[in-house]
């Protein structure tokens, strides 16, 4: 069990630095975050197409990540 844990583990990190990395840039620059935070704040620029199923796929791997990362520990003790 613990090793099956494990490979999941290691197959949804390895998924969560793809999404992390394939997805582009919000700002560039020191302006462009103080600009980009304002207006993400607001919501005048939405995700759309293949951004909005990378940010979903990351918040899911993420949560997954999270969830096996305690399961790991808790069988391992």
């Amino acid at each position: 069990m613990h090793a099956l844990l494990v490979t999941l583990l290691v197959i949804v990190c390895v998924g969560l630095i793809a999404c992390v990395l394939l997805q582009s840039g919000k700002s560039a620059g020191l302006s462009g975050s103080i600009a980009g935070g304002a207006e993400q704040l607001f919501g005048k620029q939405k995700a759309r197409g293949i951004d909005l199923v990378l940010h979903r796929m990351t918040i899911v791997l993420s949560v997954l990540f999270f969830i096996l990362t305690l399961l790991v520990t808790y069988i391992g003790l």
